[in-house]
């Protein structure tokens, strides 16, 4: 038992920490910890001699379901502070809910897309993506809008199920992709930070639920997986973040929104190049 404990107490030790890191950007940016977690999953698990087909799947599908949790406990703490916009979350008829395709996109990636994709292809992926939105925060202009609210109409299923699609596939909240669109649309930083973490449940929930499925049967797994979601990483991460959430959500509305802006581009754009690295070389 002795040996057990010691094989795994730096694993364990290492988790905490990066539950108590992703709370505190699932409160501060909205983004679900996702681009905190992935790495830090996708290397645990590779000390641990899972598959090299399979690690990052089960980096992603681990932090999706760990994005549930931080998600409800950001979006309560944000909404105490009237910084979360129901009209796009759950509006009536529901139909029209942004939320509502970001869940049909999220889940039919997870189910579907992700188990065809090669490892070295969902690395590239989120390292494109996280570049593109690190760079509009660090540089965009304070004044540079798209236009003054948040379109209807066929954006909802079109923007709304992109979203969906690509934050399942990287394993994030969504918030790194709906933030900075909110904030291009004229919503303040402060309430996209807190909508983004109700996308952030929407995309996690069934992205959860299809990596479970597709993952069943696939071989090279950490131990107590289900499907390509990792028990052990979930209990440890989750447990860890639920306690910094509210840290990071006071964190968020201290700051003024200029600077708010850069440290979200800033480290976006650190794990944007990190992920890079790993796929490249």
């Amino acid at each position: 038992m002795a040996d057990l404990i010691a094989q795994y107490f730096p694993l364990i030790v290492t988790l905490l920490i990066v539950g108590a890191l992703s709370g505190l950007s699932a409160g501060l940016f909205g983004i679900g910890g996702g681009s905190v977690m992935v790495p830090a999953l996708f290397f645990s698990f590779k000390a641990l001699g899972v598959a090299d087909d399979v690690v990052i799947h089960c980096a992603v599908a681990t932090s999706s379901a760990i994005i549930i949790v931080n998600a409800l406990r950001s979006v309560r703490s944000h909404h105490r502070h009237g910084a979360v916009d129901w009209r796009l979350l759950w509006p009536k008829p529901f139909w029209q809910s942004y939320a509502l395709w970001i869940a049909l996109g999220s889940f039919l990636a997870a189910l579907w897309i992700a188990p065809h994709m090669s490892g070295q292809a969902l690395t590239l992926l989120f390292a494109c993506v996280m570049s593109v939105v690190a760079m509009q925060f660090i540089f965009g202009r304070p004044d540079w809008k798209l236009r003054d609210d948040v379109p209807g109409g066929l954006a909802r299923p079109v923007f709304g199920g992109a979203v969906g699609v690509l934050s399942a596939l990287m394993g994030i909240g969504g918030g790194s992709l709906t933030v900075p669109l909110m904030s291009m649309c004229n919503m303040p930083i402060h309430r996209a930070v807190g909508t983004a973490s109700g996308f952030g449940f929407a995309i996690a929930l069934p992205a959860t639920i299809g990596f479970i499925i597709s993952g069943w049967s696939v071989a090279g797994r950490p131990a107590f997986s289900l499907g390509y979601v990792n028990g052990l990483g979930f209990i440890l991460i989750a447990m860890s973040a639920y306690l910094t959430i509210p840290l990071g959500t006071r964190l968020a509305h201290s700051l003024s929104q200029s600077r708010l802006k850069l440290i979200f581009g800033i480290c976006l754009l650190f794990v944007a190049m990190n992920m890079a690295r790993k796929a490249l070389f």
